[in-house]
């Protein structure tokens, strides 16, 4: 490992040997952002491989993101590729179709010749060993900043090639304090928790609402893609089963979660392939899915990708926990979703979707309207469930007709 300047990363990159080379980036609030801007200066074409790019991100000819899950940074670009599949398998691209010609991340300083990646796992762990075996370049952006995580995010400094030390905050996602709407399907979805069950938990206000209603519980197990700062207050509630560790593969939140999982033994963070695997998912006790979606259609699918006919986010992990956590004893697939758009004055429960499936056949719907029990219904008897408890009322008389339509009701 060589501590660099700006100008010999410039140079290793523009040694690239393909002519639009694929590389890998640390994605969510470990982007290497200065790494980033260096890549973006040095090289006319790219293949930018990354979760959830954030703001700033590279949008001009030349440079393609290539993304299983679009972020903020890639929403109003014209210049993506995405790549609709499980995050589980994600990993695999790197060794097949999409190999990677270097990978840069953002870590922890180094201490006792390693360093972390930090808040962000995920893919990078596959990426980095695929590169080397390819003799590819490895890049690494040292933040004091970034809290030194375990498990599957430690890295032995050889493994990196250059370095550059850049002391900066992380980012953090915009938050909203929870309404009236998203208190109710927290308070619902939290009912459906158990003591000593495990929870995952997906990005966004209403799985963090679920959470705000927990603390009171007791011995619950944390085994989840995303770890935020609700399973922190979790944590200091004693909601959580000290036996078992929490296991993640990427942090979201605020400072505080970042000064809490630095150095915290707790917290083990895992690779995609270990965290998303629905088989391991499966072997945790009572576990409890809860992820989002924009639209519920009258066959219980969801879309969690697709907003007005344009790719917004991606499957994620949310395919692979629902499969997952049905398989659990005791466990629930849940959708936590507003039952009313009030911007668009649109219905989140439709008749038929008409973008991509993103997931279903899940056991529990819930919106701030009430719970839909789906699981091992008939399809008549999912759809009159939908809309008797899920729907917004404005919708209602709407729906009963579409579903006659479709077949699915022939009686009220």
């Amino acid at each position: 490992m060589k501590l660099a300047s700006e100008g010999d990363i410039a140079t290793a990159f523009a040694s690239l040997s393909p002519i639009e080379p694929r590389v890998v980036v640390g994605g969510n609030y470990a982007t290497p952002w200065e790494l980033v801007r260096i890549i973006d200066a040095t090289l006319e074409r790219c293949r930018g491989f990354v979760m959830n790019p954030q703001e700033a991100w590279p949008n001009r000819p030349g440079f393609v993101t290539e993304t299983p899950f679009v972020g903020p940074g890639a929403r109003r670009g014209q210049r993506i590729d995405y790549l609709p599949m499980r995050l589980s398998l994600v990993p695999r691209l790197f060794s097949s179709i999409r190999p990677p010609d270097a990978v840069v991340v953002q870590t922890s300083v180094p201490r006792r010749g390693k360093v972390s990646l930090g808040v962000e796992v995920n893919i990078l762990p596959a990426a980095i060993e695929e590169v080397r075996r390819r003799g590819g370049l490895v890049v690494a952006q040292f933040n004091p900043q970034m809290p030194h995580t375990y498990g599957d995010a430690e890295l032995d400094i050889d493994v990196i090639d250059l370095a550059l030390e850049v002391d900066s905050p992380l980012g953090s996602p915009v938050t909203r304090p929870p309404d009236d709407a998203a208190h109710a399907i927290g308070e619902t979805v939290a009912s459906l928790a158990r003591d000593g069950g495990t929870l995952q938990m997906g990005i966004g206000q209403l799985p963090d609402a679920a959470l705000s209603h927990m603390l009171t519980m007791r011995d619950l197990g944390v085994w989840s893609e995303l770890v935020s700062d609700g399973v922190m207050h979790l944590e200091t509630a004693g909601a959580l089963d000290r036996s078992r560790p929490i296991t993640a593969t990427f942090l979201f939140g605020t400072p505080d979660l970042y000064r809490w999982a630095d150095d915290n033994p707790r917290l083990v963070m895992r690779r995609t392939e270990t965290v998303n695997d629905p088989s391991r998912i499966a072997q945790q006790p009572a576990m409890l899915s809860i992820n989002t979606a924009i639209e519920v259609d009258l066959f219980a699918q969801s879309n969690a990708s697709y907003v007005r006919d344009t790719i917004y986010s991606g499957f994620g992990g949310q395919p692979d926990f629902v499969s997952g956590a049905l398989h659990s004893r005791g466990g629930n697939a849940v959708i936590a979703l507003r039952s009313w758009h009030d911007k668009s004055a649109r219905s989140n429960i439709v008749p038929l979707l008409h973008n991509p499936v993103c997931s279903f056949q899940h056991s529990v719907i819930v919106t701030e309207q009430g719970v839909a029990r789906t699981f091992g219904r008939s399809q008549p008897a999912q759809a009159r469930l939908l809309i008797e408890n899920t729907a917004h009322p404005r919708a209602r008389d709407g729906l009963w007709e579409a579903a006659g339509r479709l077949g699915l009701i022939r009686d009220r």
